[in-house]
Protein backbone atom coordinates (compact mmCIF):
# COMPACT_ATOMS: atom_id res chain seq x y z
CA UNK A 1 0.00 0.00 0.00
CA UNK A 2 1.14 3.33 -0.98
CA UNK A 3 0.96 6.82 1.15
CA UNK A 4 -0.31 9.83 -0.22
CA UNK A 5 1.79 12.61 0.00
CA UNK A 6 1.51 16.18 -0.50
CA UNK A 7 2.84 16.99 -3.82
CA UNK A 8 4.68 20.40 -1.90
CA UNK A 9 5.77 18.82 1.35
CA UNK A 10 7.21 16.05 -0.75
CA UNK A 11 9.45 18.50 -2.94
CA UNK A 12 10.94 21.05 0.11
CA UNK A 13 14.44 21.34 -0.11
CA UNK A 14 14.47 20.00 -3.91
CA UNK A 15 12.68 22.47 -6.09
CA UNK A 16 10.72 24.21 -3.22
CA UNK A 17 11.17 26.77 -0.24
CA UNK A 18 9.75 26.96 2.70
CA UNK A 19 6.33 29.21 2.50
CA UNK A 20 7.44 30.43 5.89
CA UNK A 21 11.17 32.08 6.71
CA UNK A 22 12.30 33.25 9.85
CA UNK A 23 15.73 34.63 10.55
CA UNK A 24 17.75 34.09 13.96
CA UNK A 25 14.85 33.15 15.65
CA UNK A 26 15.60 29.73 17.23
CA UNK A 27 13.18 30.07 20.23
CA UNK A 28 9.85 31.33 20.55
CA UNK A 29 9.38 28.13 18.06
CA UNK A 30 5.68 27.72 19.22
CA UNK A 31 4.11 30.46 19.45
CA UNK A 32 6.06 31.92 16.29
CA UNK A 33 4.29 28.29 14.20
CA UNK A 34 0.81 29.34 15.67
CA UNK A 35 0.91 33.25 14.49
CA UNK A 36 1.80 31.85 11.08
CA UNK A 37 -0.63 29.47 10.55
CA UNK A 38 -3.67 32.23 12.36
CA UNK A 39 -2.62 34.77 9.52
CA UNK A 40 -2.18 32.41 6.92
CA UNK A 41 -5.37 31.65 7.26
CA UNK A 42 -7.16 34.82 7.92
CA UNK A 43 -5.44 36.04 4.95
CA UNK A 44 -6.52 33.15 2.96
CA UNK A 45 -10.42 33.49 3.66
CA UNK A 46 -10.07 37.29 3.73
CA UNK A 47 -8.41 37.54 0.32
CA UNK A 48 -11.09 34.49 -0.58
CA UNK A 49 -11.99 36.97 -3.86
CA UNK A 50 -8.57 37.92 -5.17
CA UNK A 51 -7.44 34.97 -7.10
CA UNK A 52 -4.96 34.64 -4.26
CA UNK A 53 -2.11 31.90 -5.11
CA UNK A 54 -0.26 31.93 -2.08
CA UNK A 55 1.16 34.01 1.30
CA UNK A 56 4.36 33.85 1.93
CA UNK A 57 5.91 35.16 5.55
CA UNK A 58 9.29 36.58 6.61
CA UNK A 59 9.67 37.57 10.15
CA UNK A 60 13.45 38.29 12.19
CA UNK A 61 13.21 40.38 16.01
CA UNK A 62 12.49 43.28 14.42
CA UNK A 63 10.59 43.02 10.97
CA UNK A 64 7.36 41.51 9.91
CA UNK A 65 7.08 40.73 6.34
CA UNK A 66 4.00 39.41 3.99
CA UNK A 67 4.23 38.45 0.25
CA UNK A 68 0.92 37.71 -1.51
CA UNK A 69 0.71 36.65 -5.10
CA UNK A 70 -2.37 37.55 -6.92
CA UNK A 71 -3.75 37.33 -9.79
CA UNK A 72 -5.24 40.70 -9.92
CA UNK A 73 -3.07 43.17 -7.92
CA UNK A 74 -4.75 46.10 -8.46
CA UNK A 75 -7.87 45.06 -6.77
CA UNK A 76 -6.00 44.44 -3.75
CA UNK A 77 -4.13 47.69 -3.73
CA UNK A 78 -7.33 49.60 -4.51
CA UNK A 79 -7.48 53.14 -5.06
CA UNK A 80 -4.15 54.89 -3.70
CA UNK A 81 -3.16 52.03 -1.86
CA UNK A 82 -6.65 51.84 0.39
CA UNK A 83 -6.60 48.31 0.01
CA UNK A 84 -3.58 47.36 1.34
CA UNK A 85 -3.94 50.32 4.38
CA UNK A 86 -7.28 48.88 4.94
CA UNK A 87 -6.11 45.42 5.45
CA UNK A 88 -3.13 46.28 7.63
CA UNK A 89 -5.59 47.56 10.18
CA UNK A 90 -8.03 44.17 10.05
CA UNK A 91 -4.57 42.71 10.71
CA UNK A 92 -3.48 44.82 13.47
CA UNK A 93 -7.03 43.73 14.81
CA UNK A 94 -6.44 40.50 14.09
CA UNK A 95 -3.28 40.18 15.85
CA UNK A 96 -3.93 41.85 19.27
CA UNK A 97 -7.53 39.44 19.16
CA UNK A 98 -5.65 36.38 19.33
CA UNK A 99 -1.91 37.67 21.06
CA UNK A 100 0.06 36.78 18.08
CA UNK A 101 3.74 37.02 18.72
CA UNK A 102 4.25 39.50 15.70
CA UNK A 103 6.74 42.15 15.74
CA UNK A 104 5.67 45.66 15.12
CA UNK A 105 6.70 46.72 12.02
CA UNK A 106 4.43 44.96 9.66
CA UNK A 107 5.06 45.01 5.60
CA UNK A 108 3.07 43.89 3.12
CA UNK A 109 4.23 43.14 -0.63
CA UNK A 110 1.98 42.20 -3.31
CA UNK A 111 3.25 40.39 -6.97
CA UNK A 112 1.23 39.59 -9.50
CA UNK A 113 1.00 36.18 -10.96
CA UNK A 114 1.84 36.08 -14.55
CA UNK A 115 0.22 33.50 -15.60
CA UNK A 116 -2.48 32.18 -13.03
CA UNK A 117 -3.65 29.88 -15.70
CA UNK A 118 -0.70 27.41 -14.72
CA UNK A 119 -1.84 28.10 -11.00
CA UNK A 120 -3.57 25.52 -9.16
CA UNK A 121 -4.74 27.73 -6.58
CA UNK A 122 -6.46 30.17 -8.63
CA UNK A 123 -7.82 26.80 -11.25
CA UNK A 124 -9.31 25.94 -7.81
CA UNK A 125 -11.24 29.39 -7.04
CA UNK A 126 -12.26 29.25 -10.50
CA UNK A 127 -13.92 26.23 -9.96
CA UNK A 128 -15.57 26.73 -6.83
CA UNK A 129 -16.84 30.44 -8.51
CA UNK A 130 -18.60 28.81 -11.28
CA UNK A 131 -19.83 25.60 -8.82
CA UNK A 132 -21.20 28.58 -6.81
CA UNK A 133 -22.97 29.81 -9.61
CA UNK A 134 -24.68 26.47 -10.02
CA UNK A 135 -23.32 25.66 -13.50
CA UNK A 136 -22.91 22.08 -14.19
CA UNK A 137 -19.75 20.39 -12.88
CA UNK A 138 -18.50 18.41 -15.44
CA UNK A 139 -18.57 21.38 -17.71
CA UNK A 140 -16.76 23.82 -15.32
CA UNK A 141 -13.59 20.62 -14.98
CA UNK A 142 -13.69 20.06 -18.77
CA UNK A 143 -13.65 24.00 -19.16
CA UNK A 144 -10.80 24.88 -16.86
CA UNK A 145 -8.56 21.82 -17.92
CA UNK A 146 -8.70 22.91 -21.55
CA UNK A 147 -7.78 27.11 -20.73
CA UNK A 148 -5.31 25.56 -18.73
CA UNK A 149 -3.58 23.38 -21.62
CA UNK A 150 -4.17 26.20 -23.68
CA UNK A 151 -1.08 27.75 -22.07
CA UNK A 152 2.36 26.11 -23.33
CA UNK A 153 3.68 26.21 -20.06
CA UNK A 154 1.43 23.47 -18.65
CA UNK A 155 1.52 19.80 -19.58
CA UNK A 156 -0.97 18.13 -17.59
CA UNK A 157 -4.12 18.87 -15.30
CA UNK A 158 -6.08 17.10 -12.89
CA UNK A 159 -9.22 18.07 -11.20
CA UNK A 160 -11.29 16.57 -8.44
CA UNK A 161 -14.27 17.45 -6.72
CA UNK A 162 -15.84 15.72 -4.62
CA UNK A 163 -19.74 15.98 -2.17
CA UNK A 164 -23.24 16.62 -3.66
CA UNK A 165 -22.53 17.14 -7.09
CA UNK A 166 -25.04 18.54 -8.82
CA UNK A 167 -27.52 18.80 -5.97
CA UNK A 168 -27.33 14.88 -5.67
CA UNK A 169 -28.79 13.64 -2.21
CA UNK A 170 -25.75 11.50 -1.82
CA UNK A 171 -21.68 12.10 -2.06
CA UNK A 172 -19.75 10.92 -4.75
CA UNK A 173 -16.30 12.01 -6.33
CA UNK A 174 -15.91 13.36 -10.16
CA UNK A 175 -11.94 13.23 -11.25
CA UNK A 176 -10.92 14.87 -14.83
CA UNK A 177 -7.47 14.69 -16.01
CA UNK A 178 -5.65 15.92 -19.02
CA UNK A 179 -1.86 14.84 -19.95
CA UNK A 180 0.45 13.75 -17.60
CA UNK A 181 0.58 13.95 -13.49
CA UNK A 182 3.97 12.44 -12.51
CA UNK A 183 3.67 12.85 -8.59
CA UNK A 184 6.35 10.72 -7.44
CA UNK A 185 9.30 12.26 -9.83
CA UNK A 186 10.57 14.60 -7.81
CA UNK A 187 12.34 16.95 -10.17
CA UNK A 188 8.31 17.30 -11.80
CA UNK A 189 7.27 21.21 -10.75
CA UNK A 190 3.69 20.21 -9.48
CA UNK A 191 1.43 22.27 -8.14
CA UNK A 192 -1.46 21.13 -6.04
CA UNK A 193 -4.35 23.20 -4.45
CA UNK A 194 -7.06 22.65 -2.22
CA UNK A 195 -10.62 24.93 -1.94
CA UNK A 196 -14.26 24.34 -1.14
CA UNK A 197 -17.27 25.54 -3.26
CA UNK A 198 -20.33 27.10 -0.88
CA UNK A 199 -23.10 25.75 -1.58
CA UNK A 200 -26.56 26.21 0.10
CA UNK A 201 -26.57 22.14 0.72
CA UNK A 202 -23.10 22.04 1.81
CA UNK A 203 -19.52 22.25 0.78
CA UNK A 204 -17.33 21.02 -2.29
CA UNK A 205 -14.59 20.10 -1.96
CA UNK A 206 -12.10 20.61 -4.76
CA UNK A 207 -8.69 19.77 -5.75
CA UNK A 208 -6.24 20.80 -8.45
CA UNK A 209 -2.68 19.52 -9.72
CA UNK A 210 -0.70 20.82 -12.60
CA UNK A 211 1.88 19.87 -13.98
CA UNK A 212 4.39 22.22 -15.16
CA UNK A 213 7.58 20.26 -16.21
CA UNK A 214 10.68 19.71 -14.88
CA UNK A 215 13.04 21.20 -12.97
CA UNK A 216 17.14 21.17 -12.82
CA UNK A 217 19.90 22.31 -11.33
CA UNK A 218 20.65 24.66 -14.27
CA UNK A 219 17.24 25.79 -14.19
CA UNK A 220 16.52 26.10 -10.13
CA UNK A 221 19.55 28.68 -9.87
CA UNK A 222 18.54 30.65 -13.04
CA UNK A 223 15.05 31.05 -10.86
CA UNK A 224 16.69 31.65 -7.85
CA UNK A 225 18.90 34.31 -9.27
CA UNK A 226 15.92 36.35 -10.44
Amino acid sequence: MSHSVHPYSHRLGIIRDWKSRWFGMKDKYRANLRGDIMLREYLTTRLRDFFVSGVEIERNEKHFRIIIRTARPGMLLGKSGEGITNLKKDLDKQIKRLKLAVTQNIKIDVEEVRSPESNAAILARMVAEALEKRLPFRRVMKQIIDKAMANRDVLGVKIYCGGRLGGADMARTEALKKGRIPLQTLRADIDFARDKAHMTYGDLGIKVWVYRGEIFNANLKNQNAK
